[in-house]
């Protein structure tokens, strides 16, 4: 991606793996949230040029000379982060928040290539049962694992997703899955109609019923204490600070294009804790997996539409007019 909304497709030589390397030949590429806000130009770490993509699965075609732990023909997935390994947080095993950290697809080539060079330690095996779609879900369903477990232990607790995207929806599969009572909001009829299809049973339209009342109905008078933002909108973050219940918790995982105003007069006369979110660690990478193999995190009906690579402008022209009714696009190698 040359400039906001301008993508140009060149013919380049096969890479070669480096002696800690891996070759790996990309079949699906996910087209994230993410991605699109660099396509308009809106978000707020990426400049440009950059190779996109860093929601994948591949097979690997080769490995270098001083690789043992896996071979050509297995399916594989890979975290994206490049970290410094010598900053405060990475030293203390935070390298997901690495001082000088740099995400392939966004400050450092992605995988948005038919052969991608990755050092071997970053990938994640992938089981033989998986299809190359449900490979490519693993790194946004990786990311609500870690979202869930930055609010702790969400077992027998009352919770609300605001917003039911991709990863409003694994948030509410991940929390519900780890025992929580989950209720998910949203604008978009379609977007919820996908979110019962995944077995979440409990949804409200936020256009058709508030925020009070869809939790009084489904959690009674004692309402909510861990609310998880997924829209990355003002609105959305004042609505959770002025309904979540007192002492609660709000985890912010929605990216935000534009900084939003918050009543931190609120907040502190309730007592609520803010937390951040940011991507995930190999070992969310490995529940994520797991979730999904055992089917309580369901990936099916969120899968929209594949283009073929040379077709990558159309996917995000797809998205821009599909809106509410896009969830998963997927790009085909």
């Amino acid at each position: 991606m040359t400039a906001p909304g301008r993508i140009e497709l060149r013919e380049a030589p096969t890479p070669a793996p480096g002696p800690e390397e891996v070759l790996l030949r990309i079949r699906r590429i996910g087209v994230c949230g993410s991605d699109v806000h660099v396509c308009h130009g809106r978000h707020p770490y990426t400049s440009y040029p950059v190779v996109q993509g860093h929601e994948f699965s591949a097979v690997v075609e080769a490995v270098g000379a001083n690789v043992t732990s896996i071979g050509p023909g297995a399916k594989v997935t890979a975290l994206p982060q490049v970290v410094c390994g010598q900053c405060r947080p990475c030293r203390r095993g935070d390298y997901h928040i690495c001082d000088a950290l740099k995400v392939q697809g966004f400050q450092a080539p992605g995988c948005a290539q038919e052969f991608f060079v990755t050092l071997a330690d970053k990938l994640v095996p992938l089981p033989d049962t998986f299809s190359f779609e449900q490979g490519a879900l693993v790194e946004p369903v990786a990311v609500a694992v870690h979202s869930v477990g930055r609010a702790g232990n969400v077992a027998d607790r009352n919770v609300v997703v605001l917003g039911a995207g991709p990863i409003g929806n694994f948030v509410a599969q991940v929390a519900r899955a780890e025992g929580a009572r989950v209720l998910i909001t949203d604008v978009s009829d379609f977007r919820l109609d996908v979110c019962r299809r995944c077995c979440l049973e409990k949804t409200s339209n936020a256009r058709e019923e508030s925020l009070a009342t869809a939790s009084k109905r489904v959690f009674g008078k004692d309402g909510f204490d861990i609310a998880f933002e997924c829209v990355g909108l003002e609105a959305t973050m004042t609505l959770a600070v002025a309904t979540v219940g007192k002492g609660g918790t709000i985890i912010v995982v929605g990216v935000f294009a534009d900084k939003p105003r918050l009543d931190l007069g609120l907040v502190q006369d309730r007592e609520l804790r803010l937390i951040g979110t940011l991507m995930y660690q190999r070992a969310d990478y490995q529940r994520a997996i797991e979730l999904i193999a055992s089917g309580r995190v369901i990936t099916e009906p969120l899968d929209s539409r594949h283009f073929p690579f040379n077709d990558y402008l159309k996917a995000y022209s797809f998205i821009d007019q599909q809106g509410e009714k896009s969830m998963k696009v997927f790009i085909d190698l």
